[in-house]
């Protein structure tokens, strides 16, 4: 079991990490990042996770519950206590789940990389301009539950690894392979390269999502709330749109993505 530190200062260096969380989320951390709450750190320190822990932040009052979950961490992860009001100091605002963790990054690699090692029969998203954490966290969320095997984001993408999104994901943006599309490259020809075919999910797409049938290399194209996925890509994709009732013409792009999915992957099973 790894050593509980007491912490009774809010400036103490060891905790430099987990200062003013809300303010150091907007600039980065240096390959790191925040994870928050019992549920998401329990995928963090899971054998799926594709992240590890470098330390933990734990409330006082909470160290015997949270026991069993600290006794999975390696002894040369620290694990530092403190207070209530000295836990609320230092990361900035009141912290009612009382356990954060510093995550380290997974090395992870490229894009093309990454599709090229799934296997001849794959599920990917790959997502345009997604700047909202909450979505970012449903859309990861959604392809951990419907077994999509990666995501691919744009340089426009917000981080999946933002402490919101992390936990709208419910820890899943930690176990979902995923890769930053290279600045210039042409995501369509790199599907085509790698055998995906490229299913752009549209209010004016030609098919309708129900009876579609599913590639064995498919790529879901989804993009941002309102500006959806430009007309460039949509022209060289095959579109496909859900029907709905007259007078509405989209869903969320996190519960569109879920609709989508689905079918792909349980809807098969109907026909």
């Amino acid at each position: 079991m790894p050593e509980i530190i007491p912490i009774t200062d809010p400036d103490d260096p060891r905790i430099e990490a987990y200062a003013q969380v809300r303010e150091r989320d907007l600039v980065g951390r240096r390959g790191g990042f925040i994870a928050e709450g019992e549920v998401v750190l329990n995928v963090l320190l899971g054998s799926e996770s594709r992240c590890r822990a470098s330390s933990l932040l734990v409330a006082e009052k909470r160290l015997e519950r949270l026991k069993p979950l600290i006794d999975r961490l390696p002894s040369d992860v620290p694990v530092y206590a403190a207070g209530q009001g000295v836990m609320d100091a230092i990361v900035g605002f009141h912290i009612h789940r009382g356990i954060m963790a510093r995550g380290v990054r997974p090395a992870g690699p490229g894009a093309e990389a990454l599709l090229n090692a799934l296997s001849p029969r794959a599920l990917v998203l790959v997502l345009f301009g997604i700047s909202n954490h909450d979505n970012m966290g449903g859309l990861f969320r959604n392809a951990a539950a419907f077994g999509a095997d990666a995501v691919l984001l744009d340089a426009a993408c917000c981080d999946p690894l933002y402490r919101k999104a992390i936990r709208v994901s419910v820890g899943a943006a930690l176990k979902v392979p995923f890769a930053r599309l290279p600045v210039g490259e042409d995501p369509l020809a790199l599907l085509e390269r790698t055998g995906f075919t490229a299913l752009a999910l549209s209010p004016g797409g030609a098919e309708p999502l129900a009876g579609l049938a599913r590639p064995d290399r498919a790529a879901v194209l989804l993009g941002a709330e309102g500006a959806g996925l430009d007309e460039a890509l949509l022209r060289r994709a095959r579109t496909v749109a859900i029907p709905m009732a007259a007078g509405w013409d989209s869903l969320n792009v996190a519960a569109a993505s879920a609709v989508m999915l689905h079918e792909l992957t349980l809807g098969e099973t109907r026909r």
